[in-house]
């Protein structure tokens, strides 16, 4: 951060109202240097003072946003070079291409396959956010709006490739609502872009020869007054792909230049050249390294099951365990009276014991209690898995209400607990799993 905290709460109200939820303007204040909170805050700073304290205290990386409504992202405002340092902030998005110049059939294919992946995984929604529409010259301008057109009927967030700032101008006049990123701009035509993209209030990608000739034109437009702006890492070479969205990051986090502190495009779908196990490598490559918005020519599930998984975990704090929503979980076409068994929150033991329990074929409820995203055993020693708060969390949800089995099967792990639950949960029959989920397909069906 360019300012500490006193230099912070030198241009504070110093009223100590607490409105912030910080007992002090000081407090306060040391919050916003370590970003712990927003200087917006507080309601009594002036409007000036907030203004050069949000310039000084931003990101060295610029937040930028695309798309409107569900489908509005963020991309950029990291801090770190490392995810194990703090934590990432905005995940990479990943966009599918279709070009006018493919037959007709080929584009409603790859229209179509793109809304064929969609999933959740840990409460998260898996599936293509982003629809790159690449103009073809020898296709000409009007299959290019029909392209659009068609693109923007499917509810995704369109990036237009687009280099000629006319037929821009004549896309964007059909989807700038949906505020899109404009692809397109580079050292010849940055200014006519440049005013293409900021009459429709969209953001504008910028591509260059090389990393120097990608610089300056970035440089050149920040002294037009646009920071609305997004750099493409270009098709060259994937050895320079990859050196610009290091070589910008690093320069923007550890220099604090903030001319390369922008989000980034990967042109998979050119670097790759057709060859799909190299876009796959590639692809995890770019989602640590630092593609924010990555391009692909296709996104089947064969790409996106290890992908995002990856991305979750790369973007989620690391601080903070990645847990599911505690409640009741029917698997197997379970009733009210399928047997009941429980575990923690912790969404790698609830994927693990609820993959072997769909194994199994037995019809169950499967009960996630709140232990705070912990581990059976790490929630057993912190007193966050026991008779007492089994038995609290089976009130406050009201499972006796919800399902009529009075069987409940805990894990082998914690056996020690059958005594007391027994005695916490009248009327209910404990019943002791194995040690390892593996281990539940022959144990459910011998049950």
């Amino acid at each position: 951060m360019a300012l500490k905290g006193l230099d912070i709460f030198k241009l504070s109200p110093k009223k100590n109202c607490k409105e912030c939820g910080s007992p002090t303007c000081m407090a306060f204040s040391m919050k916003v240097a370590q970003g712990a909170v927003s200087i917006d805050k507080c309601p009594y700073f002036s409007e000036d003072a907030k203004a050069s304290l949000n310039e000084a205290t931003a990101p060295p990386m610029k937040t930028i946003k695309v798309g409107t409504g569900d489908n509005e992202y963020s991309l950029g405002g990291e801090t770190v070079l490392f995810r194990h340092e703090k934590t990432f902030v905005s995940r990479t998005r990943y966009a599918v291409t279709v070009c006018s110049c493919m037959d007709d059939a080929v584009i409603d294919a790859k229209l179509a396959e793109i809304q064929s992946v969609d999933y959740e995984r840990i409460g998260d929604r898996m599936f293509t956010e982003m629809i790159y529409v690449n103009y073809a010259e020898a296709a000409g301008k009007d299959k290019y709006l029909d392209l659009v057109k068609k693109a923007a009927a499917i509810d995704r967030v369109l990036i237009l490739g687009c280099e000629d700032p006319e037929v821009a101008a004549e896309a964007l006049a059909l989807v700038k609502d949906k505020k899109p990123v404009l692809n397109g701009a580079n050292a010849s035509n940055y200014e006519a872009m440049n005013k293409v993209a900021t009459e429709a209030g969209v953001t504008l990608g910028v591509s260059g020869a090389d990393i120097d000739e990608l610089y300056d034109t970035l440089a050149a437009l920040e002294k037009l007054g646009n920071k609305n702006l997004i750099f493409d890492c270009g098709v060259n070479s994937v050895k320079e792909a990859y050196k610009i969205a290091v070589e910008f990051r690093k320069a923007a986090i550890k220099d604090g230049n903030r001319t390369c502190g922008y989000p980034s495009i990967v042109r998979l779908d050119r670097l790759s050249q057709g060859d799909k196990h190299l876009q796959a490598a590639l692809l995890s490559l770019f989602t640590m390294k630092y593609g924010s918005i990555i391009v692909l020519d296709q996104m089947t599930y064969a790409e996106a099951n290890p992908v995002y998984g990856l991305r979750q975990n790369l973007f989620t704090d690391p601080q903070k365990p990645m847990k599911v929503e505690p409640g009741i979980y029917p698997l197997n076409g379970a009733d009210e009276n399928s047997v009941c068994l429980t575990t923690v929150d912790f969404a790698l033991t609830y994927f693990l014991v609820s993959g072997e329990l769909e194994r199994s074929g037995v019809p169950c409820n499967l009960i996630i209690n709140d232990a705070g995203g912990l581990s059976v055993l790490t929630s057993w020693a912190a007193g966050k898995f026991s008779a007492g708060t089994l038995a609290k969390f089976f009130a406050e949800q009201a499972i006796e209400g919800k399902v009529k089995s009075r069987k409940l099967i805990i894990p082998g792990k914690v056996a020690v607990l059958k005594g007391e639950l027994e005695a916490k949960l009248p009327g209910w029959e404990i019943i002791i799993a194995p040690r390892e989920a593996v281990q539940l397909v022959k144990f459910m069906k011998e049950l």
